[in-house]
């Protein structure tokens, strides 16, 4: 299927890792994946994709749980949403479709998805761009009021099923208009970034069947067995691979946190600089963003 804001790619769907991910394919030259945030899809890089594509045969994947990829049933321990499920899913999608090492850039909780396969797979992975995050463990040890405030979400959606689900189920139109900015003190750009097309794709993707439940999980996972893989890891494994961040000088990372000394206790080789923008990088500035990761992926 040709799709109107990706000029030139098409869509498909793969099995992998026990259930299907959704993806956007174009251009020519090494391969590149593009994973999204929260509670976003691929659509996000739809300004930024068709630029790398000039120079790089170009993924944009939906993660599991999330768009069109598949929602797997989860577990007690919220293993299947485990960011190391989720890195292999994306692992196994770029081998099937030919590419055993590629780069990889991640935005929000699918920076996270980076952080993991960089980790679990640093023999595929040969450049990792991770976009406004610290490192999970780091921002969940030392919660400050003012980061537990702006990122509220990460403690409601934590909550045992199923309440946070029938709450955003009541309304996720009006939950992703508050989430993207409309009305919340951090994200200053508010809904500007997000026009009615945009914002229709996010709802129609968020409210499908099982992605609030799904994506929720993805949050369980951060706050429990995520951390029980990066606590093993933390001093024991360091990315080893170039890893290029980048953050919004206007966001609350850039408030509450160092990134890239964050990240040099993470990675061996760690270059990056904020942008003046907030949160959604890819979304408020795509030029910039796709000037910085071509510059950085060549």
């Amino acid at each position: 299927m040709n799709l109107p804001w990706f000029s030139g790619f098409r869509t498909d769907r793969h099995a992998v890792n026990g259930t299907e991910i959704h993806f956007a394919i174009g251009g020519e030259g090494p391969p590149v994946l593009l994973l999204h945030g929260y509670p976003q899809t691929h659509f996000m890089w739809r300004h930024v994709a068709p630029r790398l594509a000039q120079r790089f045969t170009v993924v944009a994947a939906d993660l599991r749980g999330y768009g069109d990829s598949g929602k797997p049933a989860s577990a007690p321990d919220h293993a299947p949403y485990s960011k190391r499920e989720m890195a292999r899913d994306q692992v196994e999608l770029m081998r099937a479709l030919g590419y055993e090492r590629f780069r990889v850039a991640g935005h929000d909780r699918g920076a996270r998805v980076t952080h993991r396969m960089a980790l679990d797979h640093p023999q595929a992975i040969e450049r990792a761009a991770v976009l406004d995050i610290a490192p999970t463990l780091r921002m969940y040890e030392n919660p400050t009021q003012a980061f537990a405030t702006a990122y509220y979400h990460w403690f409601f959606l934590i909550q045992p099923a199923p309440f946070p689900e029938r709450m955003i189920g009541a309304d996720p139109a009006a939950y992703l208009r508050y989430n993207f900015g409309e009305g919340r003190p951090s994200r200053p750009a508010g809904l500007a970034p997000f026009l009615p097309d945009a914002f229709d794709e996010y709802v129609r993707c968020f409210s499908a069947e099982g992605t609030i439940h799904a994506t929720c999980e993805d949050y369980r996972a951060a706050a429990s067995i995520d951390l029980e893989h990066d606590r093993a890891d933390y001093g024991q494994r360091m990315i080893g691979c170039p890893l290029l961040v980048l953050w919004g000088a206007q966001g609350v990372i850039a408030r509450c946190f160092d990134p890239l000394a964050d990240w040099r206790d993470y990675a061996l080789d760690v270059r990056g600089r904020a942008l003046p923008c907030g949160h959604y990088i890819a979304e408020e500035l795509p030029d910039v963003c796709a000037q910085e990761l071509d510059a950085f992926f060549a």
